[in-house]
């Protein structure tokens, strides 16, 4: 038997890296199903469309570095954004390993459809946080972002 007062014993509730995950993975899963059912997105896809949306011409080495995804899952949602016209690659003149994506037209008019559902999704999570909560736990995740750069 264990002593929940205990200090010293990991207790997954109470363990900052799990708590994230399990609350991420909550979130995305949630966000998911919005994704997929009415756009044929997985996350990972819209997390790129997100990113080439705001930043038009990015390597897949970028865009893993920008979304801290596995480079295998960048490149798996490339390879599908490209094979459906959603995302184009153009050579890199500077690495002839690599090449530059951006949208397509079609991948703008799908950020354009999916970004006020993606919002809205967001309002409906932070319903239950006052304005200043909001800004405190935005504050606080930059905080444990900075401290996990470290």
């Amino acid at each position: 038997m264990t002593d929940d007062r205990d200090p010293s014993l990991l207790r997954l509730d109470h363990f900052l890296p799990y708590r994230l995950s399990v609350a991420s993975n909550a979130v995305s899963g949630r966000i998911a199903r919005t994704y997929r059912k009415r756009h044929n997105l997985k996350v990972t896809e819209w997390r790129l469309i997100a990113i080439l949306a705001e930043t038009p011409r990015l390597t897949p080495q970028m865009l893993t570095r920008k979304t801290r995804m596995d480079k295998i899952n960048v490149s798996r949602a490339a390879k599908a954004l490209i094979e459906r016209g959603l995302v184009s690659a153009s050579p890199n003149g500077e690495d002839g390993r690599s090449h530059f994506l951006s949208l397509t037209e079609a991948g703008r008019a799908l950020y354009g459809a999916v970004a006020p559902e993606a919002l809205a999704m967001e309002q409906l999570l932070l319903s239950t946080f006052t304005e200043e909560e909001r800004a405190q736990f935005a504050a606080l995740l930059r905080r444990i972002e900075a401290a996990a750069e470290d």
